[in-house]
């Protein structure tokens, strides 16, 4: 039996967003995060449909109405902790011509932020249809964020040894144990490792998503950074020195476009934000690309343009989301 993790550029049924609440760490700027959220989720609607979770359904109705077309949007009232649907969501995977969405641990990227509620969203969905007719795999005895790994649809994944070998994950397992736990699950011949790329204010132990994602045609489109005096110079350029020395299941080198990096931003603290085009969503007939009010916008769009030019490209202002330490990817997770 053909196991296979689904490739991002392929056809969707619908993209889930866990929507902000009063409970959620966007307390502080509830309303900009919101506005935020209605921007992507109005780009969405777009395309396709779109699973909304929320504590309270009726309230996101009225914060929506007349906002985007109601008629592209599903609503499914559950608790949550927070909004990360890339790593609390499930996972798409083809099993002999079925589709199955496997739902890993979440356990807040190594226990680090509360995540019992988020953990359980994926399995309730399914418990209550929300999935449709598609089957429900049960792994949360192993710890993965979707965030942490990209993949080619054609046997290869590719993730940072950072993320996946946290010992706040799966502690117990050794590289080589983690290695087959992922090739089993998702039908993968092999895994490239990335060993640099953390970016400043990341959260999440350096996810692949804002570093480097597989892209058709044996393309690997990266996040890079040209300025010798900015403080992710050096990380990045080791990862993008990793990148050239990886090669396709075919063994050719992969064609690597890079991205600009977007200017410095920092929270109240002086902590730098791990702002990064890379956290792109790939959507049916359009690429939605983060945007940071700054100008290396213009030359991130146009470099994913070069990339996927059979799609419309857009970009969605996120200078709200980044103040969270993630992007748009973060808060979505297609099906």
């Amino acid at each position: 039996m053909v196991k296979r993790l689904i490739p991002e550029w392929e056809p969707q049924r619908f993209v889930q967003m866990t929507w902000p609440h009063q409970s959620t760490d966007w307390a502080s700027v509830l309303d900009e995060a919101k506005d935020n959220f209605v921007r992507i989720a109005n780009e969405i609607t777009k395309h396709e449909l779109l699973l909304i979770v929320a504590p309270d359904i009726k309230q996101v109705m009225c914060e929506i109405e007349g906002r985007l077309n109601i008629r592209k949007v599903v609503f499914a009232q559950l608790p949550s902790n927070d909004t990360w649907a890339r790593d609390h969501g499930g996972l798409t995977v083809e099993y002999s011509g079925l589709r199955v969405v496997m739902d890993f641990c979440f356990n807040g990227w190594g226990m680090k932020f509360a995540a019992d509620k988020d953990n359980l969203i994926t399995s309730r969905l399914a418990e209550e249809g929300f999935l449709g007719d598609v089957m429900y795999g049960n792994c949360r005895d192993f710890v993965l964020e979707g965030g942490s790994i990209e993949t080619d649809g054609k046997g290869t994944l590719l993730t940072t040894s950072r993320c996946l070998l946290s010992p706040n994950r799966n502690g117990a397992y050794s590289k080589k144990d983690i290695e087959e736990r992922l090739k089993q699950s998702f039908g993968v011949e092999r895994i490239l490792w990335l060993d640099y790329g953390a970016l400043a204010g990341d959260d999440t132990d350096s996810h692949i998503d804002t570093l480097a994602r597989l892209c058709p045609d044996d393309t690997i489109m990266f996040q890079g950074c040209q300025n010798g005096n900015d403080e992710h110079f050096a990380e990045l350029a080791k990862m993008k020195e990793q990148l050239e020395s990886f090669r396709t299941l075919d063994g050719k080198p992969y064609r690597l476009v890079e991205l600009p990096m977007p200017d410095a931003r920092y929270d109240e603290d002086g902590m730098r934000l791990p702002a990064s085009y890379a956290n792109y969503l790939i959507v049916n007939g359009a690429v939605l690309v983060p945007t940071y009010s700054c100008n290396a916008d213009a030359e991130a769009l146009a470099r994913i343009a070069e990339v996927y030019n059979d799609r419309e490209i857009v970009g969605v202002d996120c200078c709200t989301l980044i103040k969270q330490h993630g992007s748009l990817h973060c808060v979505t997770m297609q099906y």
